[in-house]
């Protein structure tokens, strides 16, 4: 017995060196200059999204069918949870910044920008080809063994939701060269303006659509004001915190907008879809924590497992996002065949699901790490080999045995 434990400690030792080992190894592949925070933030606000939508999504099963269903329309103290998850300014805040500073660093180097769009967008979208693929070909099959169209609807729907937010952050960056130097507050007001019109004066609730540009550019516009330097000192990022919050505070409380941050089944109102002043404005407290956060965040990467682990969700960050509601689905779909699962078919209305879905959530993942062994190809080009890694340097011999040059995000 004790050499078969001497064994197993020893196994849990090569294994714990060899990761260590391999961190360190991404961790000396890393570009000198590269800000790791900024990675930190992208994969915290791709994770943030994922877990969110494993946590307040619920497909509920009922007479055959299934039908989309939300916790927070039953147990509206689990609002929340809706703060701490629903990250997608955070990301355009990067994103904002990371496109401003290749933008500029193109034109530095006489690269034009068609050539320079072309290839952002190509690595946005790469991926999405596999998603359509795979959920067209579902989608007929389900239809065509019988499955109730409301079902297929529903379904499809949730898997390919991701999608409006990659056209809607290629827009802005193809817009970069004028949104470099654009003030936040000119699409702030826009926002502002909108609301008042379709709430205060009784204006058509297709202006809203409106703020589906102008309310993501507030953040992304923020990124900019980064690259430039204006959000360096510490009180920016106070000023940004404290001031969305009370302001979010304020619509909630005495404007009538919902206490959500996500769209909640059944409520006349979301404050996403369109996005409404007061997730703007809470958009804005997050990105100043964001900002805050930015020095212990580089304190934290310099530790070798912690980067190597913002490193992998990097260089699948896009793949991660458009394959986590399949994972889920698949997951759903799957259970069926044990019956009603508790956490994964029944109604979201009490603690018990609530403890049920926390179980299924490593279940998710696994799903989630099948869906990125299949297709992560997709994203980092044809095969794997269309484009190497931006996050640690790409190390291929040449003639002299000099390795390639680094390139960042």
């Amino acid at each position: 017995m004790t050499d078969v434990g001497g064994l197993g400690g020893l196994g849990v030792r090569g294994v714990r060196h060899a990761v260590r080992r391999g961190a360190e190894g991404v961790g000396a592949a890393t570009p000198a200059g590269r800000d790791r925070a900024v990675d930190a933030l992208r994969a915290a606000a791709v994770l943030g999204v994922v877990l969110g939508h494993w946590l307040v999504t619920a497909l509920v099963a009922d007479s055959g069918t299934l039908r989309t269903a939300s916790p927070l329309q039953h147990m509206p103290w689990l609002t929340p949870v809706s703060w701490m998850f629903q990250t997608l300014a955070v990301f355009f805040l990067v994103g904002g910044h990371v496109a401003t500073r290749s933008l500029a660093s193109a034109r530095a180097r006489g690269i034009p920008y068609r050539h320079w769009l072309t290839a952002r967008l190509t690595r946005l979208f790469a991926p999405v080809a596999a998603v359509l693929t795979l959920w067209t070909i579902a989608a007929l099959g389900l239809l065509l063994s019988g499955a109730e169209f409301g079902t297929v609807r529903t379904l499809v729907k949730l898997a390919l939701s991701p999608l409006w937010f990659l056209v809607v952050f290629a827009a802005l960056t193809a817009a970069t060269p004028l949104l470099t130097r654009l003030h936040p507050l000119w699409p702030l007001a826009v926002v502002l303006h909108v609301d008042l019109l379709r709430f205060g004066l009784g204006g058509p609730s297709w202006l809203g659509w409106a703020n589906v540009a102008a309310g993501w550019m507030v953040p992304y516009t923020l990124g900019a004001a980064w690259t430039r330097g204006e959000l360096e000192r510490r009180h920016a990022g106070w000023i940004l915190l404290a001031g969305g919050a009370v302001a979010t505070a304020g619509l909630v409380a005495w404007a009538g907008y919902p206490a959500s941050m996500v769209g909640v089944p059944g409520e006349g109102m979301s404050n996403l879809d369109p996005p409404t002043l007061a997730v703007v404005t809470f958009g804005l407290a997050q990105c100043g924590l964001a900002l805050l956060l930015r020095e212990r965040l580089r304190r934290a990467m310099r530790r070798p497992v912690a980067w190597a682990a913002v490193a992998l969700v990097n260089l699948s960050a896009m793949t991660v996002f458009l394959w986590h509601q399949t994972a889920l689905m698949a997951t759903t779909a799957t259970g069926l065949l044990a019956g009603h699962l508790p956490g994964l078919h029944t109604v979201p209305d009490s603690l018990g699901w609530v403890g049920a879905r926390l179980l299924w959530l490593p279940v998710f993942a696994l799903a989630l790490a099948v869906c990125w062994a299949a297709f992560r190809s997709f994203e980092q080009g044809e095969g794997g080999r269309g484009r190497r890694s931006r996050v640690v340097r790409a190390h291929r011999p040449s003639d002299r045995g000099t390795a390639v040059e680094a390139r960042h995000v």
